[in-house]
């Protein structure tokens, strides 16, 4: 039913799509990979341990 034909038809078409939009598909990897990271940081300031930690700068 299929053959390698087809299978190296839809690569390439897959390969020219990426071509034609590559600059598209690297913004939007790398703005879902900074926004990933800023919600880990805002996770991991907002995190409150066992102890509920407190802020280093407290004391001055």
């Amino acid at each position: 039913m299929f053959n390698d034909r087809s299978a190296s038809h839809g690569d390439q078409v897959i390969s020219t799509w990426l071509h034609q939009h590559r600059v598209g598909v690297h913004f939007c990897i790398k703005v879902v990979a900074y926004t990933v990271i800023l919600l880990a940081l805002i996770y991991l300031y907002d995190y409150n341990g066992v102890n509920g930690g407190h802020f280093i700068y407290n004391e001055f």
